[in-house]
């Protein structure tokens, strides 16, 4: 039964990876609403594609949460019941994807800010302001889904400890966790299962302990790629503080040249004061030469009395 799970598992995985991406309800998982670059270089652009995309993170949140709903059922379902297990294993597979399609839009929406140059100061921090804001709310999701692995990982490891204790009550610390990472249990686990009296009892807790040991190591495995996704958000946040560092050195460059306009204008003003007080003191000379000639003029051409 549990081979038939992991096989199932595994080929949705395969589809999911060779088709577009779909959510478990059947709705296309969403992509870019600006299939071309350009969109982005628009403000309007710009924002439309962040606003989508906080509506896509929303969608990959509300699948975290019915994932964690899926855990508890799948962890309670009884005998061969593969129901929820089947379920779970394909919204997992389907949010798997959605956080990569997620996770480059993001990228994109980082980029844009970086490599548009020609972006005036105020509007390039209004853009990784938003774009800031968008990859922190995934990133919080991210976390959620991280917690929701990890309770169910607990809850699965205590279940497990419980069947093998069912069979074999004396069964070591080093036994169990051999039982947990082999998901076949040890060769003293097997003898326990082969002598105890009850030996339906015995075996339904053996396929439970396979079958829990199986979901570890997927759910190992989606652990592994939500950590994957923290890394690849630290490179985006190393190019952000790149962007800051640059419209901080723009802004103290702009200053720095505002300073020293005002400094060229002061000395202009000064300097065409100046100008004005010497052609008032020119003015003034030229009039007194012009009056002292008039004077002279007048008393030598004056009429003899």
């Amino acid at each position: 039964m549990m081979q038939d799970r992991m096989a199932a598992y595994k080929a949705q995985k395969l589809a999911a990876g060779q088709s577009s991406p779909s959510s478990a309800a059947g709705q296309p998982v969403e992509m870019s609403t600006l299939s071309e670059k350009e969109g982005l270089e628009t403000m309007t652009g710009f924002l439309e594609e962040a606003a989508s995309i906080q509506n896509a993170i929303n969608d990959f949140s509300g699948d975290i949460s019915r994932i964690g709903t899926l855990n508890v059922r799948a962890l309670d379902a009884i005998g061969d019941s593969t129901g929820p297990a089947t379920e779970l294993d394909a919204l997992v597979a389907a949010t798997l994807q959605r956080s990569t399609v997620l996770k480059e839009r993001i990228r994109r929406l980082q980029e844009a800010v970086n490599s548009n140059p020609a972006l005036r100061r105020q509007e390039k921090e209004m853009r990784q302001n938003r774009a800031t804001f968008v990859r922190q709310k995934f990133v919080e999701a991210v976390q959620a889904y991280q917690k929701v692995e990890q309770e169910h990982r607990a809850r699965s490891r205590t279940r497990i400890e419980r069947q093998i204790r069912i069979v074999k009550p004396d069964a070591t610390q080093e036994q169990i966790t051999q039982a947990i990472s082999s998901g076949e249990g040890s060769q003293v686990f097997m003898q326990a299962l082969t002598s105890n009296a009850d030996y339906a009892h015995a075996r339904s807790a053996y396929n439970e302990v396979q079958a829990r040991a199986q979901d570890l190591r997927k759910m190992e495995e989606t652990l592994a790629q939500l950590a994957q996704l923290f890394n690849d958000m630290a490179v985006l946040v190393d190019q952000q503080n790149e962007t800051l560092v640059a419209i901080e050195d723009n802004a103290q460059k702009a200053e720095e040249h505002a300073e020293e306009g005002a400094k060229q204008v002061g000395i202009s003003v000064d300097i065409a004061r100046r100008l004005r007080k010497k052609r008032w003191i020119c003015f003034f000379i030229v009039l007194i030469i012009v009056i002292i000639l008039a004077v002279v003029l007048a008393v030598q051409f004056a009429p003899k009395k």
